[in-house]
């Protein structure tokens, strides 16, 4: 190919007059409003460049469907490969072939250059030669963009229907290069718009160090999501001049903090992947490595949230905080995710009604299936920061009570349809065993008539 991809040819920022994403976004008042903020945080670090365009096609495992939208997106360094990244994959042992292929990319310490996004299909177990599609859709994006590296320079990345065949070839020939024309350095906002899948709106954080090093992530899931190890899809980019073992530090501990900290649905994706990638333009400091791995935090534990927030009929937000639980943190986070799963307690938070024994019957149903030599006679259970359970018995006297707890859930229920996040409270939910060192913050969904509309027609 002779397209011309060199820094130059591509439309860049003429100045650096972009803002940060504050560590709780603000409320907002309409779809414009949000567009508008998460435009203004949107600003790609140096060297990197987005692209995205549609296309159609007929999945062959339901012709009768006809033609159904898919899209594709590139994330593009535009001075060449970086060693400069890290990433972590789902856990299911039934893996989208991404996957397959990013873990021997991984693996090999290869080089990448260019990521490339599709939605609609996940390519998993699906028909014929899953692995060899994905590559065959890393080739025509090499040729393409020209990348020196091939297609092993090429990481992709699939989200969508699990068990349909991808289309690589639509994918190959109406997408890839009408997506390569759109690459542009300014903003990541159109990409975080379209990775969406049954998303309602855009995720996106951003954070500047203070030696003008960036870091911009987007981030799409609001279904099947209980990450291990990874999130639904996420890449988080940065500037900043740091090696690849220190990047993957990074964002391995990030992770665990946020991602494997949510849980919307208790269903772990076959698709989850979350990369973060350096361009390696802004020299480091003394300070760089402490404060990039605070900021990939910032931003991953943001994305977190919006993610949770933007669930599949997502009413309410769950925020549970674990204190002194006698054993480690990754249990004390299974306990929370244990909480938040409970199909019977994401009910009662659904209808704004404190049916705290529904509470109680979720953390002694995990203690007592996977903690039984630990005592519990000193947990102490709070909502909405009053105490409802001590001692071994609820505290719940009188209809003041009971009020002010509905009303404290039903200040953070939020539209099951919004279209953007009109707020960021959530119905919160204290456990304090006394006397041990694990603690965990988990977040989590409730569980409305809309999240069963969506995944009940989520093919079409």
């Amino acid at each position: 190919m002779s397209n011309d991809w060199s820094p130059a040819s591509i439309k860049s920022l003429s100045s650096n007059d972009y803002k940060d994403t504050a560590v709780e976004l603000p409320s907002f008042d309409s779809k414009e409003e949000y567009t508008e903020y998460l435009m203004n945080a949107s600003a790609l670090p140096k060297g990197f460049a987005t692209g995205s365009a549609q296309g159609t096609f007929v999945p062959e495992e339901a012709p009768s469907m006809g033609s159904l939208p898919i899209k594709g997106t590139i994330i593009h360094l535009v001075d060449g490969p970086t060693d400069s990244w890290a990433a972590t994959f789902t856990q299911n042992k039934f893996p989208g072939s991404p996957i397959i292929i990013g873990r021997s990319r991984l693996s090999s310490g290869k080089p990448i250059q260019t990521l490339i996004i599709n939605n609609k299909i996940s390519n998993v177990c699906s028909g014929g030669d899953g692995v060899a599609t994905s590559e065959f859709l890393c080739d025509a994006v090499a040729k393409q963009l020209n990348l020196s590296g091939g297609a092993e320079s090429v990481l992709p990345s699939s989200t969508g229907v699990i068990g349909w065949r991808l289309p690589a070839k639509e994918l190959a020939e109406q997408v890839v290069p009408v997506a390569v024309k759109d690459l542009q350095t300014e903003s990541a906002y159109n990409a975080a718009r379209d990775i969406m899948t049954t998303d309602r709106y855009p995720k996106l954080r951003s954070k500047t160090l203070s030696n003008g090093a960036r870091i911009t992530g987007i981030a799409k899931g609001a279904g099947m999501v209980e990450p291990n190890m990874a999130t639904m899809l996420c890449y988080v980019m940065t500037d900043a001049i740091i090696s690849k073992s220190t990047l993957q530090s990074i964002l391995s501990e990030a992770v665990d903090e946020s991602f494997n900290s949510i849980s919307i649905d208790g269903d772990e994706s076959t698709s989850d992947t979350t990369v973060l990638i350096s361009s390696n333009k802004v020299a480091e400091t003394e300070s760089t490595e402490k404060e990039l791995r605070d900021a990939v935090k910032e931003v991953c534990c943001g994305l977190a949230s919006d993610l949770t927030r933007n669930g599949e009929g997502t009413g309410h937000v769950m925020r549970v905080k674990i204190n002194n639980f006698p054993g480690s943190n990754l249990e004390a986070r299974r306990l929370g995710r244990h909480v938040v799963n409970s199909p019977l307690f994401k009910c009662a938070v659904s209808g704004n009604d404190p049916n705290t024994g529904r509470l109680a019957g979720a953390v002694g149903s995990f203690m007592g299936k996977f903690k039984t030599d630990k005592s519990v006679d000193d947990v102490v259970m709070t909502l909405g920061g009053r105490t409802i359970f001590s001692n071994g018995k609820f505290v719940l006297e009188g209809d003041a009570v009971e009020k002010e707890l509905s009303d404290h859930m039903e200040a953070a229920q939020q539209g099951e349809q919004d279209e953007f996040p009109k707020h960021q409270r959530f119905v919160e939910i204290g456990i304090d065993f006394g006397n041990g060192m694990g603690s965990a913050i988990i977040l989590g969904s409730d569980l409305t008539n809309e999240y069963v509309a969506v995944n009940a027609d989520y093919r079409s």
